[in-house]
């Protein structure tokens, strides 16, 4: 047990959201007849959830910063629809029809995000208007009926990496794009053992590193070998593509820029954030904006996926986001959570949803078992801080300074003024 301790970085305990997850596949495997792990389901899996997880991204920082939105899924739905719109009745071209729909959905998060920063309303209340507000935009200007998109979004939705280059068995855009992250994760955990040294003085054994390194590397391989060997045609799924590059660039912003130091200094202690020199308005402005915008982005994918818009699209949408945050560990009072553990929480959703699926659960008792699942996490979570004890994502996911993200906002230290 010592050994496994130091290969994993701590105790089992921490890794527990990530346990619950492998489990789970496994369990639905066996319980399936071998349906769950296939590469048609792992493509779907991720094709399918990818813009719940878009979402799941912008929603972390702002409950981050202590708010909530309900509005997302009401503005990823009107984003959508003025882009399908306006490419159908105005002739615009995809990409410019695509450039709309982001800018409406940057002038929406706008618009809450001065209600919240400008004048002080909660953001319960002001994305709760926003939710209404677009909810009825979308019915009133589709007129209640489903609107074609332009075919050339479809890639956008449900489109594969293309394959290139000499037969090697496997899709190459997916085999070189899994060589990649094993790298990039090998680099990292290097990097990371040379900084915690510098920082602390003591230099990590090796060996744990390395078998880290390799038990990474056989599983990224093994879902590259999955998502690339599937029938013709099909490879990893470019949403996934562009939530990995997303989930790359937002977690540079949190844990590496001044913006992301902010963001969990507003949420850890506003008090004491202001008085150190952030400026807890312009943080709240644009993390709502942000949302929005990644709104709009999930709306598009999601269009194209579904090859239309429709009035309902977006319907329940915050509730999936909400529920992916809080799974990955986010404390309720905000300045706690990572964009690494928020995928973890929404992946473990994605599971469930498709697990009970391949079972044939019905969608009344799928969502009865989402529901205590996201309690018994958030549950299990909040016992471990009331002992005492480090959050299970926040020691899962440490912060560059390599302490657990609850134990700086626990404290008050309302992070770099270096504003």
């Amino acid at each position: 047990m010592r050994y496994l301790k130091k290969v994993l970085g701590g105790g089992l305990r921490q890794y527990s959201m990530v346990i619950a997850l492998v489990a789970l596949t496994i369990i639905f495997n066996i319980a399936s007849g071998g349906r769950m792990i296939t590469s048609s389901n792992f493509q779907n899996l991720i094709s399918g959830n990818a813009y719940v997880l878009v979402l799941a991204i912008g929603m972390l920082m702002v409950i981050v910063i202590g708010q909530i939105d309900l509005s997302v899924g009401s503005v990823a739905g009107f984003a959508g629809m003025v882009m399908a719109l306006s490419a159908r009745d105005f002739g615009l071209p995809w990409w410019l029809a695509v450039l709309l729909a982001l800018a409406i959905g940057a002038a929406a998060g706008a618009w809450q995000g001065f209600w919240l920063a400008k004048l002080g309303i909660p953001g319960f209340i002001t994305t709760l208007g926003g939710m209404m507000i677009f909810r009825g935009g979308v019915i009133w200007i589709s007129r209640s009926i489903s609107v074609p998109a332009p075919p050339e979004l479809k890639v956008f939705g449900s489109g594969y990496l293309p394959d290139w280059g000499p037969a090697t068995g496997i899709n190459n855009s997916t085999l070189l794009l899994g060589i990649i992250a094993i790298v990039a994760f090998a680099f990292a955990q290097l990097r990371g053992r040379t900084r915690s040294a510098n920082l602390t003085g003591k230099t990590e054994e090796l060996w744990p590193v390395v078998v880290r390194i390799v038990l990474v590397g056989v599983i990224i391989g093994y879902l590259t070998w999955v998502f690339g060997t599937g029938r013709p045609g099909t490879s990893f799924p470019v949403p996934g593509l562009i939530l990995v590059i997303l989930i790359i660039i937002y977690h540079t912003i949190t844990q590496r820029t001044r913006f992301g130091r902010h963001i969990y200094a507003v949420g850890g202690n506003k008090t004491s954030a202001a008085l150190s020199g952030v400026n807890v308005q312009k943080t709240y402005f644009l993390t709502m904006l942000n949302m929005s915008l990644l709104a709009a982005l999930a709306g598009i994918m999601f269009v194209g996926r579904s090859t239309a818009a429709g009035p309902s699209d977006g319907t329940g949408w915050e509730l999936d986001a909400i529920a992916s945050v809080f799974i990955g560990g986010a404390a309720v009072s905000g300045g706690v959570g990572t964009v690494f553990a928020t995928m973890i929480g929404g992946l473990v959703m994605a599971v469930l949803n498709s697990g009970l699926m391949l079972m044939g659960v019905g969608a009344d008792r799928t969502q009865v078992i989402k529901g205590l699942v996201l309690l018994a996490a958030v549950a299990f979570d909040v016992f471990n801080k009331q002992q005492g004890r480090p959050s299970i994502t926040g020691r899962l996911f440490p912060t560059k300074e390599g302490k657990p993200q609850e134990s700086e906002t626990q404290k008050g230290n309302p992070a770099s003024s270096d504003s």
